[in-house]
Parts: C-alpha cells; sequence; structure tokens
C-alpha cells in the first residue's frame, strides 16, 4: 500500500503540487523530493526551471532537514540555478541591441526573461530565509554552496544595472520598470544574506580549513562587490563595508593570515579619496549657489558623513590588522598625500572657509589617529621616508605636512620608536632610507611657492595654542624645534648631521630654518654644547675654500651662534681660535664683537687689532705686486660694536 501511495505521490503535476497543505508536503517528501530533483537536472526549459524551484522552495524546503540541506538540496540544485541565471544575462545582454519600441517580440522576450530572473532571486531569498529561520547558530560548511551562489547572481545583477545605460543604448525605458525590481530584489537577497552570516559561528579551535576558507571568500566576493556598488547606491555600499569589516574583525583568529589585506586597504583607500574628492568639488558648487541651506550642502553633508564613515573603518581595521599590513602601507601613504592635497594646497580649487574647516575637522581629525597606530610600523616608516620614487611636485607640500604630523607625535613615543624615525636605515630592498629630519628638509626645499606666496596652515604656538594665521615657515620651524627639545641624546649625532647638510644646501630658506633650529638648540641645550657647535662651525669656516654659498651660510650660523655663547666658554673660544694666527683670521671676519661682554670685548679687539697690524706690516714688508695688495684690501673684518 505505501509502494502504490509512493508511486501515486511522484506521479501528481506541478500544478497540483502548488497546491498541496504544508502537512501533506512533510508527508510526501521522501518520495516527491527525488522526482522533482530528477525532473529538474533534465530539464532544458527556463520556466519549468523555475517552476521547479519555486515549489521545492516554497513547498517542500520547510520540512527538510536543516543538517542535511547541502547534500539533499543546495548542492544539487543550487549550481545549476546559477547557469541558468548566467544563461538568461547572456541571453539579456544579447538581445537588448535590438530593443526597440517597435520590435514588440524582443521586448516582450526581454521582459520575460527580466521576470524569471526577478523569481530566481526570489527563491533564493526564500532559501536564505529559511536558514535563517530554522538555525539559531549556523556553520557554514554545512551549507558552503548558498552563500557562493547568492554572492554569484547578486554581483551578476548589480554589474547588469549599473552598465544598462550603455547595455540598452538609450532604450532604457522600456524595461526600466522590471530592470528597477531586479535590483532591488538582488539588494533585499544581499541584506539576507548578511543577516545569515552574521548568525555564523566559528569556533578557532575546532574549526575545519573549509569553513575558514568559505568564510574568507565570502568577504573576499563581498570585497569585489564594493567595487560595483560604490557609484549606484552610497547607504548600501556603507552598509556591505560595515558588514565586511564587522565579519573580519568577528573571524579574526581564524581569517587573519588568509584575507587580501592589501586589497581591502587599497580598497578602502580609494572609497575614501573619492568620497572626500566629492566632497571637495560639492564644496565649490556650495560657494557658487550661495546659501548653505541649499540642496548642494545637503548633499556636501552626507557626503562628508560617508568620509568619515570611510575614516573610521579605515582606521578600526588598520587597529585590528596591523601586523599584517607590510605591503598595504605604500596606499596608506599616497592615501595620506592625497588627503592633504586639499586646500591650502596651491594644487587644489579653492572652497569656503566654513566647508574647508568642516572638512579639516571630519576627514584629517578622524585620521589623525592612523598615524598614531602606524608610528611604531617599520614598513610605514620605510614608505613615508624612501625617496625613490621622487614625489611629483603637487605631492611635496603634503608629504611636508605629513612629515611634520608624524614629527609632533613622536615626543610621546618611546626611545626606540623615535630612534626608527630619526636615525637613517635601510629599507625593504637594503636601498639607503632617510632619517626622519632629512626626509623633512628634503621635502620643505621643495615648497618654494608655498614659501613664497606664503600659504598659511594651522598651526601651533610655541606653548601649544593654535594659530590660525601660521605660515609654512613658522609652523614647521615651531614644530621642529618642539621635536627637538624631545631629542633622546643617543640620537643627537644624527641630528647635527641633518642640520648641517640643510645648512650646506643650496637653498637659502631650506638653510635659514636649519640655523634657527640650530639657534633654538643652541639656547636650548648645555653651555658645553653650544660651545661644541661654535668649535664646530668654526672649523667648518676656517677650512672652507674659497667664496662659495657654503661658507656665507656657515658665516651666518656663527655668527649667530657665537652669541648664546657663555663667557667662559668664550675665552675657551678667544684661546683656542687665537687671532694672532693667521688661519684664524677667516672666522673672526665674521663674528661680532657685540657678542662678548665688554671686558672681554676689549681684549678680542685688541688681539684682532693687534693681528691686522702684524698681518699688514708683513704684508707691506714683503714685494707684492699691487694685485696683491689689491687683494689685502678687498678683506673685511664685519665689526660692530666698540672697538
Amino acid at each position: 500500500m505505501s509502494q502504490e501511495r509512493a508511486a501515486a505521490a511522484s506521479a501528481v503535476p506541478l500544478e497540483e503540487l502548488s497546491g498541496w497543505p504544508g502537512e501533506l508536503c512533510r508527508q510526501e517528501l521522501p518520495t516527491v523530493l527525488p522526482r522533482l530533483l530528477s525532473m529538474y537536472q533534465q530539464s532544458d526549459s527556463w520556466i519549468e526551471h523555475i517552476q521547479i524551484l519555486k515549489i521545492i522552495v516554497e513547498m517542500f524546503l520547510p520540512h527538510m532537514n536543516h543538517l542535511t540541506l547541502e547534500q539533499t538540496f543546495f548542492s544539487q540544485v543550487l549550481p545549476k540555478a546559477v547557469k541558468l541565471f548566467d544563461d538568461m544575462m547572456c541571453e539579456l545582454t544579447s538581445q537588448a541591441r535590438e530593443l526597440s519600441s517597435q520590435n514588440l517580440e524582443i521586448q516582450t522576450s526581454l521582459r520575460n526573461i527580466l521576470q524569471t530572473m526577478v523569481q530566481v532571486l526570489g527563491a533564493l531569498t526564500g532559501c536564505v530565509q529559511h536558514v535563517c529561520a530554522t538555525q539559531e547558530s549556523i556553520v557554514l560548511e554545512n551549507i558552503p554552496s548558498l552563500p557562493s551562489s547568492v554572492l554569484h547572481v547578486v554581483r551578476s545583477t548589480f554589474v547588469h544595472c549599473k552598465n544598462s545605460e550603455s547595455v540598452y543604448s538609450g532604450r532604457l525605458h522600456l524595461v526600466s520598470d522590471l530592470l528597477q525590481a531586479l535590483f532591488k530584489e538582488a539588494y533585499s537577497l544581499q541584506k539576507q544574506l548578511m543577516e545569515l552570516l552574521d548568525m555564523v559561528c566559528v569556533d578557532p579551535v575546532v574549526v575545519e580549513d573549509d569553513g575558514v576558507l568559505n568564510m574568507v571568500i565570502v568577504i573576499h566576493s563581498l570585497l569585489d562587490m564594493c567595487s560595483v556598488i560604490s557609484s549606484m547606491d552610497h547607504a548600501f555600499h556603507a552598509n556591505t563595508w560595515k558588514f565586511i569589516i564587522k565579519q573580519s574583525v568577528k573571524h579574526q583568529a581564524v581569517v587573519k593570515s588568509r584575507l587580501k589585506h592589501k586589497e581591502i586597504i587599497a580598497s578602502l583607500c580609494e572609497d575614501l579619496l573619492g568620497s572626500f574628492q566629492s566632497c571637495l568639488q560639492l564644496a565649490e558648487q556650495v560657494a557658487h549657489s550661495g546659501a548653505q541651506d541649499n540642496a548642494d550642502y545637503r548633499v556636501f553633508q552626507k557626503t562628508l558623513k560617508l568620509c568619515r564613515f570611510f575614516a573610521s573603518s579605515l582606521l578600526h581595521y588598520t587597529k585590528e590588522f596591523l601586523p599584517f599590513l607590510s605591503d598595504a602601507c605604500c596606499a596608506l601613504h599616497q592615501l595620506y598625500l592625497q588627503i592633504y592635497r586639499c586646500p591650502p594646497s596651491l594644487y587644489a580649487a579653492a572652497i569656503p572657509e566654513a566647508q574647508r574647516e568642516e572638512i579639516a575637522g571630519t576627514v584629517l581629525g578622524t585620521l589623525e589617529p592612523l598615524v598614531s597606530q602606524l608610528l611604531t610600523f617599520r614598513p610605514f616608516v620605510h614608505a613615508v621616508l624612501d625617496g625613490q620614487p621622487e614625489l611629483p611636485c603637487d605631492l611635496q607640500f603634503p608629504q611636508c605636512l605629513l612629515l611634520v604630523g608624524v614629527m609632533s607625535q613622536l615626543p610621546a613615543q618611546p626611545e626606540d620608536v623615535q630612534a626608527l624615525w630619526a636615525a637613517q636605515g635601510q629599507g625593504p630592498a637594503a636601498a639607503p632610507r632617510a632619517s626622519l629630519l632629512t626626509a623633512l628638509f628634503r621635502s620643505f626645499e621643495q615648497c618654494s611657492a608655498e614659501l613664497s606666496l606664503p600659504v598659511h596652515v594651522q598651526g601651533v604656538g610655541g606653548g601649544g595654542p593654535v594659530m590660525a594665521t601660521a605660515t609654512l615657515y613658522e609652523h614647521v620651524c615651531v614644530c621642529l624645534c618642539a621635536f627637538i627639545a624631545s631629542f633622546p641624546p643617543l640620537l643627537f649625532p644624527g641630528l647635527d648631521a641633518a642640520l648641517l647638510t640643510a645648512v650646506l644646501s643650496s637653498s637659502m630658506v631650506t638653510a635659514l630654518l636649519a640655523m634657527d633650529a640650530w639657534c633654538f638648540l643652541a639656547r636650548y641645550g648645555t653651555a658645553e654644547l653650544c660651545a661644541h657647535h661654535v668649535t664646530v662651525v668654526a672649523h667648518l669656516v676656517r677650512s672652507c675654500p674659497g667664496e662659495c654659498h657654503q661658507l656665507s651660510h656657515l658665516s651666518v650660523l656663527l655668527r649667530r651662534l657665537f652669541f648664546f655663547m657663555a663667557p667662559p666658554q668664550q675665552v675657551e673660544f678667544l684661546q683656542e681660535f687665537s687671532p694672532e694666527e693667521a688661519a684664524n683670521l677667516p672666522v673672526w671676519q665674521h663674528l661680532c664683537l657685540q657678542a662678548f661682554p665688554a671686558e672681554l670685548r676689549r681684549q678680542a679687539a685688541q688681539e684682532v687689532t693687534r693681528a691686522a697690524i702684524t698681518q699688514s706690516q708683513r704684508w707691506l714688508s714683503s714685494q707684492r705686486t699691487a694685485r696683491d695688495l689689491d687683494s689685502l684690501a678687498s678683506r673685511q673684518f664685519h665689526w660692530s660694536g666698540p672697538q
């Protein structure tokens, strides 16, 4: 009797099956399901395919054992459903070229295909909803076919909708209603899938390798989805990113070594930069349209909120996966340069002051902690300080601001972190890497236009208050001096080398910055340190061969430093560089006697005068030519003060 009943049930037409009550479906599941699956696999008709699929999902799926769904249903049905969807997409794209308002046959065919595709998406939504409703905690390796199939058809749908303008070539209005329905169904399906994936439980202790791989594939698939929907729906795009980061962090223990961190960081940076550029463009439009309550300003506010989201997401992801981001540091560095390329950069369009402050407070303020996170990460240090290849002109000003930002945060770091930045080193390819100070002077030297106009930046005064009108020179100089004040003694040789190299630079403004910093160091340090620096510079002046810009810069530095020497050290200097020795006269040529206290000034003036007289007498008593005497007359001592 049971065999006869089974045979009868298996022969029931599809139309009649769709009307069965739930209890009958449950009872006849073992006999009817194999027949339906066989019909599904053998069918060549799209209409019959979707009819069978809907019957299985709506009538029989609720009665299947959730632990065996993959074996009994998903693995047998979903691959062919995906192929069915792909075939319809190909046919849709192919026929779209012939679509016109006069060709009713093609129009009807395309609309039928679109309606069938909507039904396929609806059936997949039913599968996802069933799994969510029947399981509190989902094990991904029990349903691997479901997420992969859903993500494939959803992405295919979004790509088609994104390209619809070009695919339908001006005839989009003939199918726009169904395309909108298709997009909404795919949108809903992805949301449902993300809810399902949020219920996935991955135990890092007992998890199988397949389970980890499935989760990694899902995250990477959603990452790829972001590139498709970024320009289609900003809110959905942000929610997809939020889900990616949430799942990456949630399953961090098992997926951290398998995720494509470089691609995730690069995509986040690209989306942040895209939103940031949109903010700048909208700020320009706000300036032209005037009122702050207009539509442009409201769009600007929404876009700025999106910027804040991407910046916060980048900060969160970097914090969680920093050890795995060595090959993503170049992308982070370039992001900073592009962000700092905003006003007051000369290469950025002018925007209203109010919007400029909003952007700076939102984007730069959110990204500021990211620098703190990356300070201790050696690959980021290499990315920032590596001078190869040379940055283009429009990025030198942002590079300078970034280096100053790093410099302002280093004093709060341990000495080993300060040493990492302040000392020269080798890059990943054993190439030499500049120190922070060398890189700063190098970048500062390239900002001649910003220094000449001058460009004003948000600087800090000596006591910390904000100086809204600080020039770039003032800003860099104040931060450089504050950084020098925190310098560990172990790193002083590197500091001296960087300052001296900058003083000898052919750029006067770079040399002047180094001199200002050196004078601060002389005043801030001990009397012995100041005397040591004066002695070193005096030796350099004495050994400098002929007139050159290096001698000019060194002589100015020597003259300035000498004013900071304590009287006991000045006495020692007078003994070491006695004017009575002719070799020391080039040094005294550049000193100001007013730097001495009164008694020592008289002694120095007398010694210099005696040396000058002695030298003159030596010249006069020798057989010198007129040319030699003219050369002697041209030597002038730039003294000031009483002799």
